[in-house]
């Protein structure tokens, strides 16, 4: 007997055996099919969608959950008021803590100031605290001279800024944020991206880097699971840099690894190791990714994170001792070190499902499109970007370059996969708004970026759900309605494959459901599961 018939809605399974169906039966958290493979079979209860759209539970591929949570909590600064009204803001935040404390503050973009705020004007307003000032890509911050007591003498920075290894230095000798306090953010970012239609994610980096948040990440999630205050199914990537010499027998080839050997594969269904996390370059917020040829206006190109051979090992090593990657490469000069590293590990120790991912892929050359598909590595974007920063992106590439940030349909036409992701909370994480710009290919303010890297509405879908999935080897238990699957779904209210275009994003998320032991588990509109079922205010 199933314990749930959903009814009346307009299915879109992801599944190519059987695209479109009608109703779905559910049991024990598990589909049991649909259509006439569940219709005549008794169930406890049958709920009515009256028409609604189901898809499965959108997977976002690279998202920050400690991040988006601490941020919300934070005290942010708007660059649009002026470095007067900045620096009011954090002296109000400084006054609120102890003498000697950090004080974290967020929203900082130099871009509208036309320069970065100094170490020497921080501390105008400090009054004896740590302000570390972060910006908003995650890649630079800027800090007091409270905190560059604290740092090498000789770690380059330019008045109190740091960007991308210096960075990660600032953030090692922050203090930790304490379990608790990462499990309250893990939570409320879990709740946000509930409520969007997301059922599972890929936190992108903990542990250690510019990512990082505690050395004992992982239990903050742990804690979050075993307290029942993870909203989302969790596959945490670990930070490159926690990997340690392993000692291992030489015949396993693994030269680093974590503690006692983890890697990609590791948990269950609700929260588990993914991918080893390496950065390759910046961010084009700060200017730091790498580039071939300058930003435009600039006579910079960026920079790379470390030496290119010492990537390149990182990588080489990671793929060698089992490891999925995620290259983080945003700029094309850093889309071309993690190739030529993705194609040299292949080479050395052929892995054809290790499935290596590059983490954003902005800046991609004609020519580099079929280099990916050779490495056979996916493309995980974040359309967001452009939706929202996607006028200033296209003005620091040029007429030339810009056709080339965020692909859709040269990815896809040269059989690479495509992998939508979000970032959050560097941007919104909404998945629908993210869909509508790949369809659509139009900023905020209505520029056209790419308009021939526009993919047809299924191919947006795909690359939220089954995509998803597959990138972060989900794809036996997520991204697809059919047998045996978890009975994660999304009810909307209207077809994304039916509105307009520039009406996707403006779509209800109407309900999330998602299985949880054996139960059903709803935010937002209660669907009347009943017995078993739970509604999630």
């Amino acid at each position: 007997m199933l314990d749930v018939r959903l009814v009346n809605a307009t299915v879109h399974t992801m599944d190519t055996g059987r695209s479109v169906a009608r109703e779905i039966g559910l049991w024990r958290g598990r589909i049991v099919g649909v259509d006439e493979a569940v219709s005549a079979l008794p169930a406890r209860r049958e709920v009515d969608l009256q028409g609604a759209t189901v898809l499965p539970g959108f997977l976002d591929a690279h998202v920050h959950l400690a991040w988006t949570g601490l941020a919300a909590g934070r005290t942010m600064v708007n660059p649009h008021e002026g470095v007067p009204r900045m620096l009011a803001v954090i002296r109000e935040a400084a006054q609120r803590r102890q003498p000697g404390e950090w004080v974290d503050i967020g929203g900082y973009d130099q871009r509208p100031l036309g320069r970065h705020l100094t170490a020497a004007e921080l501390d105008t307003v400090a009054a004896g605290r740590k302000i570390l000032l972060v910006h908003d890509s995650g890649h630079a911050c800027v800090v007091n001279s409270a905190v560059l007591d604290q740092l090498p003498a000789d770690l380059p920075h330019e008045d109190g800024v740091f960007a991308e290894a210096g960075m990660a230095a600032v953030r090692a000798v922050r203090q930790p944020y304490s379990t608790a306090e990462l499990v309250a953010a893990i939570e409320l970012a879990g709740r946000a991206c509930r409520a969007e239609g997301i059922t599972a994610v890929a936190e992108a980096g903990i542990g250690g880097g510019l990512i990082g948040h505690s050395p004992v990440e992982l239990v903050a999630y742990q804690d979050a699971l075993a307290a029942g205050r993870l909203p989302v199914r969790v596959q945490a990537m670990i930070a490159a840099d926690v990997l340690r010499p392993a000692g291992a027998h030489p015949a396993d080839d693994i030269a680093r690894a974590v503690g006692v050997g983890m890697r990609t594969g590791f948990g269950g269904d609700r929260l588990s190791i993914g991918a080893l996390k390496v950065f390759t370059d910046g961010g084009m917020m700060p200017r730091t990714a790498a580039l071939t040829e300058p930003y435009v206006g600039l006579e910079h190109s960026g920079q790379l994170f470390a030496d290119p051979a010492e990537l390149t090992t990182t990588i080489v090593q990671g793929h060698r001792a089992g490891w999925q990657l995620a290259v983080h490469a945003i700029g094309d000069r850093a889309v071309d070190l993690a190739l030529d590293a993705l194609e040299q590990a292949q080479r050395e120790r052929p892995r054809p499902d290790a499935r290596h991912r590059v983490e954003h892929a902005g800046l991609v050359r004609p020519d580099q499109l079929p280099r990916f598909a050779r490495v056979g590595a996916s493309a995980v974007v974040q359309p967001n970007f452009l939706t929202y920063l996607g006028d200033d992106y296209a003005a620091i590439m040029g007429p030339k370059r810009a056709p080339w940030l965020y692909r859709g349909r040269g990815f896809l036409d040269h059989g690479v996969p495509l992998v939508g992701s979000s970032d959050r909370p560097v941007t919104s994480g909404a998945p629908l708004r993210a869909i509508q710009f790949l369809v659509q290919r139009t900023t905020e303010a209505g520029l056209p970026v790419g308009p021939g890297e526009a993919v047809g509405v299924s191919d947006a879908v795909y690359a939220y759900t089954a995509g998803a999935a597959h990138a972060c080897h989900r794809e036996r238990e997520l991204g697809t309605i059919e047998p045996g699957k978890l009975a994660d779904l999304v009810v909307l209210g209207d077809d994304p494959h039916r509105v307009p275009p520039e009406e996707i994003g403006a779509i209800e998320v109407v309900a999330t459901v998602s299985a949880e032991d054996g139960a059903l588990v709803t935010h937002g509109t209660d669907l009347g599961l009943g017995e078993s079922g739970t509604h999630v205010p």
